[in-house]
């Protein structure tokens, strides 16, 4: 498909000028993003993983040999036009944060030093009560929490004057905080910005990055499984300010396994009695869910999946027992390089058992990075889309989550292929093409 289809108008406006990329948290899983776009633009490596570069989409029927791929079809912004900032506790440049994360060989990161010193992290919102094993100098003093969400949006500001960037994206990409349930104060947008001002508790860290992004129009994706972004007051601002949501969590290793093979469970109709999944990580995001309010955050983000994808409530003899158990161990000497044990007891025809053993030796950042740029390309497409950006919720990017936001009373998707299904379907229907239903009689008449 030629490119200048870019500019046949289908309610999307062109993805001109620069695309500003707002981090916040620049440990493991940024600086391999950022580090991974310049190695990409320079053409020292491919960009594996990604659905936006790398994936195609089927238009109309299959025998009309349609498929383009996604980053020609829709106008997607190019990787030369990306430029980045974040914050975090620490000072370290992204080269020196790269250094530190050990993700990625010596020998590229140095090809690209300059450029990954050219970043250097704004001083944090940061808070310890909400994330206990880390601390670090580079944080922002504030009289209360609406303090800290000024200086948040003067960050914002400066980034829009000094980048010369047209749009914005900004991206959670810091540590898991502790586990916080929905409070009075997150019921309502003046709630909040009360709340904000008389420095409630229940207001985190992560909320005052989320309130100044969408307060300065910029949408917020959530890739940790903190609430941030999960309550009306959020819901409320982004549809106020035609700002885009989405998360939560990066779905990366042990749970994607989970929602490709339990889709394949069912689709079957072989039960299970229960599945038991462990994990050893060595890197930062492992040393703060060591801490257990933390991890709790976590595992109710990955608890969630089996249930909804399962339906024990419509299978109860195959899935209306499941034992599900899920632990995280902080083990220093694997760094980023996470293992995941996962014991599966399945049972099959006249209830006879078996078995199914995975060691899944993943690379935790490496499976993230590209979710981030197919996140912040998505999220900017849906900011220049007049029909999606309206709607706050980005649901059609669940592909990406452990625990996808939904409107509030809406069960979310967790099957890996419904999630595809749907994605791919939101990019078909803002460009005016035929849904894709797969029923295929019309080649038998």
């Amino acid at each position: 498909m030629d490119h200048t289809d870019h500019r046949k108008y289908h309610g999307i406006h062109p993805a001109d000028g620069k695309l500003g990329v707002m981090i916040a948290g620049m440990g493991a899983v940024a600086t391999t993003f950022v580090a991974g776009v310049e190695a990409i633009r320079r053409g020292l490596a491919q960009p594996i993983g990604s659905l936006t570069q790398l994936g195609t989409i089927r238009l109309g029927k299959r025998t009309d040999a349609r498929c383009p791929k996604i980053r020609d079809f829709l106008p997607l912004a190019d990787l030369n036009d990306l430029v980045f900032t974040g914050w975090d506790i620490f000072t370290d440049d992204m080269y020196a944060a790269a250094s530190k994360a050990g993700v990625l060989e010596r020998e590229l990161i140095d090809r690209i030093q300059p450029f990954l010193e050219s970043i250097k992290p704004l001083p944090a919102v940061f808070n310890r009560n909400y994330v206990r094993k880390l601390d670090g100098p580079n944080v922002k003093e504030g009289k209360n929490r609406m303090h800290l969400a000024e200086q948040l949006r003067a960050d914002i500001r400066e980034f829009k004057r000094s980048s010369g960037a047209r749009r914005f994206v900004m991206i959670w990409c810091g540590s898991t905080e502790i586990f916080l349930q929905p409070r009075e104060v997150h019921q309502s947008l003046k709630a909040f910005v009360s709340a904000l001002e008389s420095n409630d508790e229940n207001i985190s860290p992560s909320m005052i990055y989320a309130y100044a992004a969408l307060s300065e129009g910029v949408p917020f994706a959530n890739g940790a499984p903190n609430l941030t972004v999960d309550i009306p007051a959020m819901h409320e601002l982004s549809r106020l300010n035609e700002a885009p949501i989405c998360g939560k969590d990066f779905k990366t290793g042990q749970t994607l396994v989970k929602t490709i093979l339990a889709p394949g469970f069912k689709a079957r109709m072989l039960g299970l009695h229960g599945w038991y999944s462990t994990n050893i990580l060595g890197n930062r995001d492992g040393e703060v869910l060591d801490d257990p309010e933390s991890f709790k955050t976590k595992e109710v983000s990955k608890l969630g999946v089996l249930e909804h994808i399962l339906q024990p409530q419509v299978y109860p003899e195959l899935y209306g027992k499941i034992f599900h158990k899920v632990g995280i161990n902080y083990y220093p000497p694997r760094g980023d390089n996470k293992e995941g044990w996962d014991n599966i007891d399945i049972f099959g025809w006249l209830g006879y058992p078996m078995q199914i053993k995975i060691d899944f030796l993943c690379r935790d950042s490496i499976l993230a990075a590209p979710i981030v740029l197919d996140l912040v390309l998505f999220l900017d497409l849906a900011q220049r889309c007049d029909e999606l950006r309206r709607l706050g919720i980005q649901e059609w990017l669940s592909f990406y989550f452990k625990s996808p936001m939904t409107v509030p009373g809406l069960y979310p998707e967790h099957d890996l292929f419904i999630q595809s299904m749907k994605l791919k379907n939101t990019l078909r229907h803002v460009k005016g093409e035929e849904q894709i239903t797969h029923l295929g009689l019309e080649y038998y008449d």
